[in-house]
């Protein structure tokens, strides 16, 4: 079994966004010359997340919307505990449990074997650093 690690590194300007990512697994899963295994692609930060889903730009509002709704921005210490710790990202934390940390893909001759329509994002909820995502492929 042969192993692949790669990191790529993100900078969303605002605070929240949605970065498609497809394209730049597809080029850690070329490199890493893997044919058959699994792709794990994961955000190495308590406030971002990845995920798979369409690549439609209502889709992606809808998502700002109804995070802001589940948990919506608030630099108070009344909502968020977490926030008496100086930080102001306690939204950001719910957020993330909310989308997730990671996505396992199956790799088939060579390709990401998703569904119709399947794109893997980058999720930021405390965005204007740079913050890192962990692609790992394992296969032959």
């Amino acid at each position: 079994m042969n192993s692949y690690r790669k990191t790529l590194e993100f900078r969303v300007p605002s605070r929240m966004g949605f970065v498609n990512i497809t394209a730049q697994v597809q080029a850690a899963l070329r490199e890493s010359g893997i044919r058959e295994g699994l792709c794990l692609v994961n955000a190495m930060h308590i406030t971002a997340s990845v995920f798979i889903n369409d690549d439609e730009q209502g889709l992606l509002e809808d998502y700002s919307r109804w995070l802001e709704q589940l948990a919506p921005f608030d630099s108070g210490t009344e909502r968020y505990h977490h926030n008496r710790t100086g930080e102001v990202n306690g939204d950001a934390h719910h957020k993330r449990q909310i989308m997730g940390r990671e996505v396992v893909v199956a790799v088939t001759q060579g390709a990401l074997d998703f569904g119709p329509w399947e794109q893997i994002f980058y999720a930021e909820f405390d965005g204007r650093r740079a913050k890192r995502v962990l692609v790992k492929i394992i296969g032959e």
